[in-house]
Order: C-alpha cells, then structure tokens, then sequence
C-alpha cells in the first residue's frame, strides 16, 4: 500500500539509516511487520510515524548519538558530585557516588549494544568505579595538592581502631589552631609513642574539612592511584566520545546509501 506521496512501506524502510533499520528489526518492528500494518490500516501513515518521517524525509536520528552523549554526563556528573561530597562527609562519599551510579547505569542500559556498544558500556562502567572508588580515598591529598598550606604540626597520641577484629594504630596529629587530626597517611614515627609532642612537617586544609599529610607538596600524589585514576578518568571519557563519533558517522553513511535504496526498491 502507497502513501500519499506514491511511497510504499518498502521504500520508506529502505531510507532509513542501517542501524534505526536493525534497532527496528530488533524490536518486532522490521518490514514484514511494517508491511501488515500498511495492509491492515490501508495506508502508511501508521507506518510514517512508527518510521519518524516528517514529510517526504525521515526525522533527524540522533538514537546512536545522543545516547552516548548522556551517558558521558551522567558518568561525569556522578564523578564529580562523588568527589565534591568528599569535602563534607570524607570516605563516605563513595555512598554517594553509589546512588549516583544508578543514573550511569540506566543510561548504559540505553546505550545502543550494536557496534561495540557492550563493550564501551563495561569501559565506562569499570571506569565510573575507580573514579568514586579511588577517588573517594585520594580527594583529600589531590586537594591539598592544589590549595593546601605548608606548615608545622605536632605529633599528638595515636588511636587504636578497630574494624572486624582487626585493631589498627592510627596517626594523629596536633595542627596549628590546637585541634587534632587523623592523618591522611601514617609514617614510620607517628605510630611511636615517644615521637608524641615532636614537630613535623605536613600541609593541611586551611579551612579544615580535609585530613592532613605528612610532609611536603611536593610529597603528595605521583603515586600508582594517581595514574590509575587519570587512565579511569581518559576512558571515561574517551569511550562515549568514540562511539558516539562512530555512531554519527555510520548513521551518515546510511542516509546517504537510503535514498539510492529507496529509489531502487
């Protein structure tokens, strides 16, 4: 059955995009489907809106685009909303970047899984969850790396934690304003009770909301997290950013080979 315009179900099928065809197809709605609803209505108008034709031409299709966009925003948001929190609840905020992960993951779910797709979702997920993990642990020293302020403090009495059995001597230290805080790292002398009351070096957060480091700047970071988290952080990225490229370019592709099928069917 023809349409207005002369245009059958065939040849409207045939303009679309390769892959809005396969997504189609994977959904109950390719053309043996599309054909019985043109004969059933006696027109293709159904057929027109199922397709996304406005008009004589097919609706801009941004499905293996866009979807990989947002997930790219949510992925990021989640990261940063996850590192952000760290200056309010510390290590908790890997609870955070939990629940925000629930937003990556449906839109991973609405990401296409053709061309690779299942295997950009995994890079992204794995990514997301070193990023919060790693990230969560490591904000406080990257922070102090960027506005932390070098100074003396003094070694004050370690604390005796425990956690599943297993007690664990952790450091303090005394800071300059006379509160005393649990240090990001130990080292070999602040677990020694006869260090309490030396002066060492360390950079802490003025305004107090993250733990301090022992040493120098120049002490912090460069280590092996450090360089995991950048690579987390290139994937992260990097992969949406791929496939939706990949995506937009073989969308091209079928819309310039649609209208030569069209005319052929």
């Amino acid at each position: 059955m023809a349409s207005g315009d002369g245009q059958t179900a065939d040849e409207l099928f045939a303009r679309l995009p390769k892959g809005k065809q396969r997504a189609l197809e994977e959904v109950g709605l390719g053309l043996p489907e599309l054909r019985r609803i043109a004969a059933e209505d006696g027109s293709v108008r159904r057929v027109r809106n199922i397709l996304d034709f406005d008009g004589d031409r097919p609706k801009e299709d941004s499905s293996t685009v866009w979807p990989w966009i947002r997930l790219l925003l949510m992925a990021v948001a989640g990261v940063v909303i996850c590192l952000l929190s760290t200056y309010l609840i510390n290590d908790s905020a890997l609870l955070v970047g939990a629940v925000c992960g629930l937003a990556v993951i449906w839109a991973g779910v609405k990401a296409p899984s053709s061309r690779g797709g299942l295997t950009v979702r995994c890079l992204v997920g794995a990514a997301y969850v070193v990023l919060i993990w790693v990230g969560s642990l490591s904000a406080d020293k990257w922070y102090l790396q960027v506005r932390g302020q070098e100074t003396t403090v003094t070694y004050a009495k370690p604390v005796n934690l425990g956690s599943h059995g297993v007690r664990t001597l952790y450091c303090r230290a005394k800071l300059p304003d006379g509160s005393v805080r649990q240090v990001f790292h130990n080292d070999k002398w602040c677990t020694d009770t006869n260090m309490v009351g030396t002066r060492v070096d360390a950079v802490i957060d003025p305004a107090g909301h993250y733990r301090p480091v022992l040493g120098h700047k120049s002490d912090i970071g460069n280590d092996v997290f450090d360089y995991l988290c950048l690579g987390a952080a290139a994937v992260l990225v990097v992969a949406p950013l791929a496939a939706a490229v990949m995506g937009g370019v073989a969308e091209a592709r079928g819309s310039r080979r649609g209208p030569a099928n069209g005319t052929a069917a």
